[in-house]
């Protein structure tokens, strides 16, 4: 049997009825719309907002992978800290504070890169060659900042250092201490101090700089920021300068090695009785993207064992 043909006004009732269901749906979907803006977006939005206030990566402490999962190591700290992200892709108590020995130094010549220019002129004083460790330098003899800095980081020249701190404390009308000081609180290096300018140690049972893994990351990264040639120069096997009275001066640097990390961007050893083998390296992993890994408390052999297996796994990491 055929299906009656529906009247005119039937017609007009179904489809009032298609439109209000319509609406319904439209209201519906705008509804969760809204909710979604305010659930999902809005967060987002704040936490931007927030970010415009952080100066410096957030850490986050869980890494991506589990490259990292069985490694061993001798040291009794280390990081391996992405500086682009912020990201702690690997840790073994990164936020202890430990003796830093001459990683002090990378300290030093910030807090100078601060106040002197590269072409400034540091001397060479008698209490700076007091100091354990002989450069080859002469008191009076006098170099660029720069080129005294690289010496300084280079060959862990400890006369090389305290004169740095000496010029720098002395243009800022202060004390070594309140220069090195200053710096490490305005970076936010909440476990770093430092009682003198090289790290040597002050005494049998207190050290001349301590710090964190975490903290000698982040002063990595600044230094590389402030002072990158200053800091790149730390990747050579060896350096050379020319005091401004025309003594020539070559050493070798304290970490030879280097030179067969890829993409090396800075490098810098410490060793004393109270701190162990400390070091502290930042490579590029990719175009643009520095990781900062530093060892501290190894032994003199340890901390550049320590330090390859990490990078090693860093690279399996991004694999």
């Amino acid at each position: 049997m055929t299906k009656p043909t529906p009247d005119l006004k039937t017609l007009i009732r179904r489809l009032e009825k298609r439109h209000q269901k319509k609406q319904a749906a439209t209201a519906l979907i705008a509804g969760t719309a809204v909710l979604a803006l305010t659930v999902f977006i809005a967060p987002l939005f704040a936490q931007e907002e927030a970010l415009v206030l952080v100066q410096a990566p957030v850490p986050v402490s869980i890494p991506a992978s589990r490259a990292f999962d069985d490694v061993e190591i001798s040291g009794k700290a280390a990081i391996v800290y992405d500086l682009v992200t912020g990201e702690t892709l690997y840790e073994k108590n990164s936020r202890s504070q430990l003796p830093l020995a001459s990683l002090t130094k990378l300290l030093t010549v910030y807090a100078a890169a601060e106040t002197l220019q590269e072409k400034s002129v540091v001397t060479i004083s008698e209490t700076a060659l007091l100091l354990e460790g002989d450069s080859g330098l002469s008191v009076g003899e006098s170099f660029t900042f720069g080129d005294l800095a690289r010496l300084a980081l280079v060959a862990s020249s400890n006369d090389g250092a305290a004169a740095i701190a000496e010029t720098a404390s002395i243009a800022r009308a202060t004390t070594g201490r309140n220069l090195l000081a200053g710096a490490a609180s305005a970076m936010g290096l909440s476990q770093t101090y430092a009682l003198n300018g090289t790290g040597l140690d002050e005494s049998t049972s207190v050290a001349g700089g301590y710090g964190s893994a975490r903290d000698i990351a982040l002063l990595s990264g600044a230094l590389l920021t402030i002072a990158p040639d200053i800091a790149r120069s730390t990747t050579e096997p060896s350096v050379t300068v020319r005091s401004r009275e025309g003594k020539v001066h070559t050493l070798r640097g304290t970490n030879p090695g280097i030179v067969r990390v890829p993409n090396a961007l800075l490098s810098k050893t410490g060793y004393t009785d109270l701190a162990g083998g400390n070091l502290a390296v930042v490579y590029d992993a990719g175009i643009g993207h520095p990781i900062a890994i530093v060892v501290l408390g190894s032994t003199i052999d340890g901390r550049f064992s320590d330090v390859n297996r990490l990078i090693q796994r860093t690279g399996e990491h991004f694999s």
